[in-house]
């Protein structure tokens, strides 16, 4: 159980490897070899825990390269889906940060609303970025 008594979730080999961009092989192999941690979900399947999930997303994120190809459907719709990988909170504001493949999203947003989504390392969440100003940058030929 996470902060507050809210349950952080866990993720079906399958939803797992859908958020960290693998295959479900690649996330078994990664379990089988001791890499990520699994537990049995309610149905007695395998699964990760949201938390553990979370961490091992940014470890990955650390050592990852930009992802080669078509960038076009990079921001569908400015909605990006991840695991919450941080909160900190004051009294008023709080900061989160959502891991979102080899991306970290940071939002500043009210402590209540932070609250009120139960937003703790490994929960699910969507940033929706609506943004006025873009830059477009294009890599370095390597």
């Amino acid at each position: 159980m996470g902060a507050g008594g809210r349950h952080v979730p866990t993720f079906r080999i399958r939803e797992a490897a859908d958020l960290l961009g693998v295959s479900d092989d690649t996330v078994r192999r990664w379990a089988d070899s001791g890499r990520i941690a699994t537990t049995t979900d309610a149905s007695g399947r395998a699964a990760v825990d949201g938390a553990e999930l979370a961490r091992f997303a940014q470890e990955l994120a650390r050592g990852a390269a930009p992802p080669p190809g078509d960038l076009s459907a990079a921001s569908v719709r400015n909605r990006f889906t991840g695991l919450v990988t941080r909160v900190v909170k004051d009294t008023v504001m709080a900061q989160v940060e959502i891991q979102v493949g080899p991306h970290r999203v940071v939002s500043l947003l009210s402590r209540e609303a932070v609250d009120e989504l139960g937003l703790e390392p490994g929960v699910l969440a969507v940033a929706a970025v609506k943004a006025t100003n873009v830059s477009v940058e294009i890599p370095r030929s390597r």
